[in-house]
């Protein structure tokens, strides 16, 4: 009997439920309805739902699902419960979805007078743009420390950083670094053009002609390679967290072969139909202000006609996402993604030849990669485009294109998966009782097989790290494995 009465306790304290125990303020009910709220706003707005919910994701959704219930189930305090739901996003694998600053509440302070950077000397002016802000202008790899690698250009008081190296019974290689797919990364260019931004108007046409630059630098170091009689280009976009559109546009620099952009898509959601009404606007006033000769009014009207086609998609009742909770599906069988078509990944139309419209405004409306086709061609020869686990976003759209292309091999480790993220701003989803705040991307880019690039970029020629092995090591694999494959492709040697 002694040793009943000692055991008794103990056993009736275990079958007390867990949630009886928790912190008296804790309020598990809320919590379960913030992530109601969440999922419904998954369902309602989030673009690559149905992709994460395909049997292709390589996500689990149904299970995820299934662990963040069993987690608030079993949460004793907010600090749990809040686990549970950053543990769910998580869970996605997709950079863009992600948690933002939970703001406190009060009034806005009000927005300071303006600066007329006009005035400023470069290193002011570039500082008040922004740049330097971001960015590791050395490749990913320490290739400047191997033998035979001669530096061209730092990237730091230089605008990129370049270089040629050789190795033994192996290619002439031309290195170029893109540490990002915008222009505060680039903080030599800005001091070197900064006479130039000054004229310009305000600060985001600063930072749009430093994008133009930027693509002015790309196109002097490729031809700057040609000169130099080497082999192949090696882009280097590894822990390059992305950017702007430029991941499309720069593409064309590299061939003279027609380069098409991604289809692009957008979510049936607020924000989609915003990107949707946006783009018909800039088409119809290109038509209507700017006196378009016979074949730019034909392009126009039928851009025209396929956005607002799109757009009377956007209004039709969407179709039911909740099923991504119970089941998965095969992504290339689904009759409805949630998604409208929006033209490509470079504007309305995915490509044109750069001589088809003159008129510089007009062709901006419809492919965005004209604003550089002076440049087009840069380079001609072999190009290899090197990938890490931190290249997202922007800098996966230049892998993919440049592969999808047939432009480039890709060497190194599979991309990040953040794939598309934000065609147009839109306020985040505000959690009810916890006040977290969380984005959602709003736009898909499809790779050439039809998958969704939030996949991820896997390389032709992978070289993962080894145990043991030192960084300098790897590189000079990773050399060694270009310089084969290039001697296989284009009979080098």
């Amino acid at each position: 009997m002694f040793r009943v009465r000692r055991v008794l306790p103990a056993l009736l304290f275990a079958a007390v439920p867990l949630y009886a125990l928790a912190a008296p303020d804790f309020d598990r009910d809320a919590w379960r309805a913030d992530y109601a709220t969440l999922k419904q706003a998954l369902e309602r707005d989030y673009a690559n739902l149905a992709w994460i919910g395909s049997t292709q994701s390589g996500v689990d959704l149904p299970a995820l699902d299934r662990q963040t219930q069993r987690a608030l189930d079993s949460a004793e305090n907010d600090a749990q419960a809040e686990q549970a739901i950053r543990d769910f996003v998580a869970g996605f694998h997709d950079g863009h979805f992600s948690f933002l600053t939970t703001l406190q509440a009060g009034a806005a302070a009000a927005e300071p007078p303006s600066v007329d950077l006009t005035a400023a000397d470069a290193a002011s002016g570039c500082a008040a743009l922004g740049v330097g802000a971001g960015g590791h202008p050395g490749f990913s790899l320490p290739f400047e420390s191997l033998p035979g690698f001669k530096l061209l250009s730092d990237g730091m008081d230089q605008p990129l950083r370049t270089g040629l190296l050789t190795t033994p019974q192996g290619p002439r290689v031309g290195l170029l670094r893109l540490p990002e797919f915008a222009p505060t990364a680039y903080l030599g260019l800005c001091r070197q053009v900064w006479q130039q931004l000054r004229s310009e108007d305000s600060a985001d046409d600063m930072r749009d002609a430093l994008m133009d630059a930027l693509a002015d630098a790309v196109a002097t170091a490729l031809q700057g390679f040609a000169a130099a009689k080497t082999d192949l280009v090696l882009v280097d976009v590894g822990n390059d967290p992305g950017g702007n559109d430029s991941g499309d546009v720069l593409t064309r620099l590299f061939t003279t072969r027609p380069v098409h952009s991604a289809p692009l898509l957008v979510s049936q959601s607020p924000a989609g139909t915003a990107y949707l009404d946006e783009q018909l606007h800039r088409l119809t006033g290109a038509l209507q202000e700017h006196h378009p000769d016979p074949a730019s009014r034909r392009l126009l009207r039928q851009s025209i006609a396929a956005f607002q086609q799109s757009r009377r998609s956007a209004g039709d009742a969407p179709c039911d996402l909740s099923w991504t909770w119970s089941e998965r599906r095969d992504w290339n069988a689904m009759p409805c993604r949630r998604l409208v078509e929006a033209g490509s990944s470079g504007g309305p139309l995915d490509y044109l030849p750069a001589d088809a419209i003159a008129d510089m405004t007009i062709v901006h409306r419809l492919n965005w990669a004209q604003d550089v086709r002076a440049h087009w061609g840069a380079w001609t020869g072999p190009v290899y485009v090197l990938t890490d686990a931190k290249t997202y976003s922007s800098a996966e759209m230049f892998a993919a294109r440049m592969h999808d292309n047939g432009i480039a091999r890709t060497v190194g480790v599979g991309t990040g998966g953040d794939g598309c993220g934000f065609m147009v701003a839109s306020p985040p989803t505000t959690l009810p009782h916890s006040r977290l705040r969380l984005r959602m991307p709003n736009c898909v880019r499809l790779r050439a097989d039809g998958s969704d690039e939030v996949a991820g970029i896997a390389p032709d020629l992978p070289v993962l790290p080894q145990s043991g092995e030192s960084d300098r090591a790897r590189a000079w694999r990773l050399l060694q494995t270009v310089g084969a494959d290039w001697r296989t492709r284009h009979g080098g040697g």
